[in-house]
């Protein structure tokens, strides 16, 4: 409402302000006297009919008639008996002072009279243009009140649409990584404590740093080479596991938790106990554009279906908060499934 209202402020200011501009500019350069009592009539008495006017329009008639009840005819009338009442008022100002409204001093210093048809066709056509610059600015302002609205409930949607996500992701990463925890207890596996302090560290960056709207890519990569860690501890003799980072990561920043699904989802469906055909994981990343490509073989006795809740999730995350400015390619062959992500940071 505050944006609102200061719209239909600057919009009031702008006009009353050219109005009032222009009438300056003609008093100045006119070279005929403008008795005390004329400029009165004309500007004050007439003047204050005029902004009545205008602001029984926009600020009773619009709103409530037209905006409010719909009541369209109601409208149209008093829109017409508003200019009726301005002529009515001006009519009776210009009997009782006809010197001053119905004759006016021509060039050669003559005094002449107004007829009463052109005097009465003037006064509608005034009333008129406030009328209609009033109705003008009213929807101007309700046009940019209902945009600012419109915008404000698209990214309210947005903003729950991703929490909704984030909290469904969460769950995942976690009922995923807890499973693998109870493997390693039910094996009384030395591996356990060092599994449980990993996931720690994990979940303190999924609950607390994440919560921001954007992280540094390093922190996102840390995190991923964490989350690495883990899963290698689940195997024997270690995750086969190849991880290559090139180029530059200072500074940019990246959505939290949007590229650990695809990693995710190559230790849930791929083969990762193979040395001779590791799970490869890839980036590449500059100033403006990231790269990051996971590549796994797949596991045939899994028969899960590829992708999941994560995927899913990370793809609508994509569209929502990199629209036009990221390329998801996922190839699914017969012996490997690879994810290629490219990021515009």
């Amino acid at each position: 409402m505050k944006s609102s209202s200061k719209a239909s402020l600057i919009l009031n200011c702008v006009f009353w302000g050219i109005i009032v501009s222009i009438i300056a500019v003609a008093l100045f350069f006119s070279s005929k006297p403008h008795p005390l009592k004329e400029l009165v009539i004309d500007y004050v008495v007439f003047g204050a009919i005029n902004v009545a006017v205008f602001y029984i329009n926009y600020i009773v008639l619009i709103p409530e008639l037209l905006k409010k009840r719909k009541q369209y005819w109601w409208y149209i009338t008093c829109f017409v008996l508003l200019i009726v009442a301005s002529v009515g008022l001006k009519l009776l100002v210009g009997l009782l002072n006809p010197e001053q409204v119905f004759y006016y001093e021509s060039d050669n210093g003559t005094r002449n009279q107004i007829s009463m048809s052109n005097y009465v066709i003037t006064v509608i056509f005034i009333a008129g243009f406030f009328l209609v610059s009033s109705s003008i600015i009213r929807f101007v302002v309700d046009w940019f009140s209902n945009e600012r609205i419109q915008r404000n409930l698209e990214s309210e949607k947005k903003d729950m649409e991703l929490q909704f996500l984030k909290s469904q992701l969460n769950p995942h990463f976690l009922f995923n990584s807890l499973n693998n925890i109870y493997s390693l207890a039910y094996q009384k596996s030395d591996k356990t404590a060092d599994a449980i302090l990993k996931l720690s560290e994990i979940m303190r960056y999924m609950i607390y740093e994440s919560n921001d709207s954007w992280v540094s890519l390093d922190k996102e990569v840390q995190y991923v080479e964490s989350y690495v860690e883990l899963q290698k501890l689940r195997f024997k003799d270690g995750a086969a596991v190849e991880i290559s980072i090139n180029g530059i990561i200072d500074g940019q920043k990246i959505v939290p938790l949007i590229l650990i699904s695809f990693v995710e989802n190559a230790f849930k469906h791929g083969v990762a106990n193979d040395s001779a055909d590791p799970i490869k994981i890839n980036i590449i990343a500059n100033q403006k554009i990231l790269h990051f490509s996971v590549t796994n073989k797949k596991n045939a006795t899994n028969k899960d279906a590829i992708g999941g809740v994560g995927l899913n999730n990370v793809e609508r995350r994509l569209q929502l908060l990199y629209p036009d400015r990221y390329k998801l390619n996922i190839v699914n062959s017969s012996t490997h499934y690879t994810t290629e992500l490219m990021l515009d940071l």
